[in-house]
């Protein structure tokens, strides 16, 4: 993977393009296009949307004579295309915005403008004199001469192809390594100034007076670009052999000069002081004295064109620079342009050189065709860049609108808080007076007692006063007379008094409990409903029930409830109070789960779920499963010749084969009696009892394998076998309406057969342990009825209890 530069590369082709050259061709319009297409990026956008812009004047338009001064300087017009833009888009050079320019113009490595520019050939620029520091030399055996001995064929200069030339970084360790022909030993880099990682040399250069183009470089040196990181090996030529950028320094010397805040005189000896003309012909700033003294309106400088510094300005920068020359051959200019190579090339190039067989056109020509190809690329680059100022509008709107929803949303959160506490303390008021209602109620039902009693006890003091009064009268026949009737009334204002009159009608406790949970429940789960966990699920004990081995269980969200849940979970214990584990999840709101022991207690707890979290787990749910096994034989795990009836109760075998059907139910634990009754006894078969694994064979006699456990029997005597190993020969067989009993002892891992209520042999077998099924063995000649849900037979009881 290739690692990603600090600062993307700089788009040096497009400050090379517009520039152009003057060796053959001319002088082009490489300034005013330049600055059109800089306009283009930085300016169009709010140019087409300015007059639709109220409180803001729409932006100037571009005098028509800068396109005749561009006419001008070419001698020809330009193409169609780049003629229409100029006319769009050309203003005066002093409006061109550079200041976003000035990354472009400065160098990777030492982060200052370049100074003395050259072209590497993935087209990347850098200072000629960072270009020896950076330099690194590489093994002898990969120089270029070793390299053309080998009989590679690999051209020095085939920099282009990304395979063979890519310098790989590794982005964070710092390092990097050389692929293809071009190797070198690995070296640590470091970060210039512009944040791009850059290559130390492997030694520092000799020390020289030389100019760094002159310099000699040391022999296999290897110099990699510092923003795409392709390598190369140079040749004998050294850095000679890179063209320089002379476009690129016209450029960051008009932005130097544009970046200055007055134009100075040239001439003035101490302080410069502020320009007032400039000489087209001399292209020297004066000040007014300057001008008297070195340039006097006559003589020979009387033809010479004065204008004024801004326009002088101008001029300089559309005026002739150095001539670019070939690099192979230093003392000719570039007249064609070779178009397998992609670069500028001089006469001897095509005679003696290694183009000579290229094709070529003429310089010119290419010239305008790579600018109006540069315009037609910037013309959707200007479109992106149109977008990107008119998203990050739309990221600004969105910060303020942002900031807008959140005040407006805490407003809407603090409203709905207070209404849920409006309601509360409305609700509050209503309990409130609820209790004053009863408050009430008590001290009149208590007052009228008091005040009940208070009556009743004065008339019965007056009674009591009034019959001790009589009680002290000496006349016999006068007490008589009022005795029998005052001895009636003290009994009935006695019994008066115990009827309940001396207890009170009313408690002093208030009989209202205030059922806070839901609400406080309620009030812990109010949350957004984006973060909202589900509420706790509620089983419903009316469809929860048990039915041998098997539990189903229901459950259903909370009423009131508004917050999804995305599944549930049901979790079960292991039926002696141990840890909890899953058993089922799901959408499912009901769950069937098989297997379970017999006789044993399971706890059940459900909780629901979504993206946000879990709830809390419901109330636990106590099961009970049978404690005897209610079952029919299988029809789905049966042998095909096998034949059902009775509800699955009764079977019989279609072949003179022995085959094997099992029971619906398996046994892991507990104690389990069945019987099966023999309907049907012809010629003497040797039908097999007992029990098996789910994958017992189905088209041999039960017992043949080691997945079954049987005692086989005819009309005489009965075996035990187990993987086809006979055992316990005892005497006693079956007859037509014979019973045949199955004791699965799994707490004590024993396996024990009954004929008619009778033991039959000893324990057939010990040390059994895992999960059993119920199974027959017979053929045409026997048919057999099950009887499941039986008692233990007492026999075996009682010799358990005496063990």
């Amino acid at each position: 993977m290739r690692a990603s530069l600090s600062r993307p590369p700089s788009n040096k082709p497009l400050l090379t393009g517009w520039g152009g050259t003057r060796g053959a061709g001319g002088g082009g319009p490489g300034l005013a296009l330049g600055a059109a297409v800089r306009w283009l990026t930085e300016r169009a956008p709010h140019r087409e949307s300015a007059p639709k812009r109220r409180g803001k004047a729409p932006l100037p338009t571009p005098p028509p004579p800068l396109l005749a001064k561009v006419l001008d300087t070419t001698g020809r017009r330009p193409p169609r295309q780049i003629r229409l833009q100029c006319s769009r888009f050309c203003f005066a050079p002093s409006q061109v915005p550079m200041e976003e320019m000035e990354e472009e113009l400065k160098c990777p490595v030492c982060g200052s403008f370049y100074r003395e520019p050259i072209i590497l050939p993935c087209s990347h620029n850098i200072c000629q004199a960072c270009a020896r520091n950076i330099l690194v030399q590489t093994p002898e055996s990969e120089s270029p001469q070793s390299r053309r001995a080998s009989g590679s064929g690999v051209s020095d200069y085939d920099y282009l192809d990304l395979d063979k030339m890519s310098l790989y970084s590794e982005a964070d360790s710092g390092y990097g390594s050389y692929g293809g022909f071009a190797s070198a030993p690995t070296t640590p880099c470091q970060k210039s100034p512009n944040g791009v990682r850059v290559f130390p040399p492997a030694m520092p250069p000799p020390a020289t007076h030389l100019s760094p183009a002159l310099a000699p470089v040391p022999r296999n040196s290897c110099i990699t670009c510092p923003q795409c990181h392709r390598s190369l090996i140079l040749d004998d030529r050294g850095l000679r052999g890179f063209p320089k950028n002379r476009v690129l320094e016209g450029v960051i010397d008009r932005y130097q000069q544009s970046k200055a805040a007055a134009l100075k005189c040239q001439l003035c000896e101490k302080a410069p002081k502020e320009a007032t003309v400039m000489c087209e012909q001399c292209d020297v700033f004066y000040c007014d004295p300057c001008r008297l003294r070195c340039h006097p309106p006559r003589g020979p400088l009387a033809k010479h064109r004065l204008v004024p510094p801004a326009q002088g300005r101008v001029s300089r920068r559309l005026s002739p620079r150095k001539v670019s020359t070939c690099t192979d051959h230093e003392l000719e200019n570039h007249s064609m342009y070779c178009v397998q190579c992609k670069m500028p090339v001089c006469y001897q190039c095509l005679e003696e050189g290694k183009h000579s067989s290229h094709e070529v056109k003429a310089l010119g020509a290419m010239w305008k065709l790579h600018k109006s190809q540069l315009s037609q690329a910037l013309n959707g680059l200007s479109d992106r860049a149109k977008e990107a100022k008119e998203f990050l509008v739309q990221l600004r709107n969105m910060v303020q609108q942002i900031q807008e929803n959140s005040v407006e949303f805490e407003a809407c959160l603090v409203a709905q808080c207070d209404a849920l506490i409006d309601a509360l303390n409305r609700r509050k008021a209503q309990l409130l007076a609820r209790v004053n209602k009863e408050h009430e109620h008590k001290l009149k039902v208590v007052r009228d007692q008091i005040s009940h009693c208070t009556v009743k006890l004065r008339q019965t003091t007056g009674l009591m006063e009034y019959c001790l009064e009589v009680i002290k009268e000496n006349d016999p026949s006068g007490f008589l007379q009022i005795s029998d009737a005052l001895i009636r009334r003290v009994h009935l204002t006695e019994d008066q008094w115990g009827k309940g009159t001396l207890t009170p009608r009313m408690t002093t406790d208030f009989d209202l409990s205030l059922d806070n949970s839901p609400l406080l429940q309620s009030i812990h789960q109010l949350d957004f409903v984006q973060m909202k966990i589900p509420a706790t699920p509620i089983l419903q004990l009316e469809e929860c029930c048990t039915h041998n081995n098997s539990a189903t269980l229901s459950w259903k969200q909370p009423p009131l409830s508004t917050v999804p849940a995305d599944g549930y979970i049901l979790e079960l214990d292991d039926g002696n109070g141990g840890q909890f584990r899953e058993v089922y999840v799901g959408k499912e709101t009901m769950c069937t789960v098989d297997g379970l022991h017999f006789n044993s207690t399971y706890n059940a707890r459900i909780k629901a779920f979504n993206k946000t979290g879990v709830s809390q787990y419901s109330k636990t749910l106590v099961l009970q499963t049978s404690e005897v096994a209610w079952f029919a034989f299988d029809p789905g795990s049966a042998h095909s010749d096998i034949i059902f009836s009775n509800d699955n109760l009764t079977v019989t075998c279609s072949s003179y084969d022995d085959r094997v059907v099992l029971g619906k139910t398996g046994f892991s634990k507990g104690v389990h009696y069945w019987e099966l009754t023999v309907d049907r006894y012809d010629n003497h078969p040797d039908p097999a009892f007992g029990v098996a694994r789910i994958d017992v064979m189905k088209d041999v006699m039960l017992g043949k394998d080691d997945k079954a456990w049987a005692m086989y029997v005819d009309n005489n005597r009965s075996w035990f076998m187990h993987n086809n190993s006979h055992t316990n020969r005892t005497e006693g067989g079956i007859t037509k309406g014979a019973t045949i009993g199955i004791l699965l002892d799994l707490n004590r891992k024993t396996l024990t057969f009954f004929i008619n209520d009778e033991q039959q042999g000893p324990i057939a077998f010990e040390n059994v342990e895992g999960l059993f099924f119920p199974a027959v063995s017979l053929n045409r000649n026997v048919q057999v009825t099950l009887h499941t849900g039986l008692p233990v037979p007492d026999c075996y009881s009682s010799r358990a209890s005496i063990a």
